[in-house]
């Protein structure tokens, strides 16, 4: 899907108020969160590259957090917005 933000999906099937926005940053997918309930995280958090998210849930394990930050970032589904958004432009 896309909008005025750019490329998208949503991340959790119980709601429409958050997307992921994703993009292609010279090879690299980089995704950053937008949520109507709480904007302010569109505008305090960049766009973060896909291994950057790995090592933050690396920490996540390694301090013995039961979050998984992964659970957001879905990195097959973003590689086939890119894709398909190539194929349409």
């Amino acid at each position: 899907m896309k909008d005025s933000r750019g490329l998208y999906y949503y991340p959790s099937l119980q709601t429409r108020e958050t997307k992921m926005y994703v993009r292609d940053n010279q090879g690299s997918v980089e995704f950053r969160l937008w949520s109507n309930e709480n904007p302010v995280i569109w505008e305090k958090h960049e766009w973060l590259p896909y291994d950057v998210i790995i090592e933050a849930a690396e920490e996540y394990k390694q301090r013995g957090s039961d979050r998984n930050p992964l659970a957001l970032y879905d990195l097959n589904v973003a590689k086939q917005l890119i894709k398909d958004d190539k194929i349409t432009h």
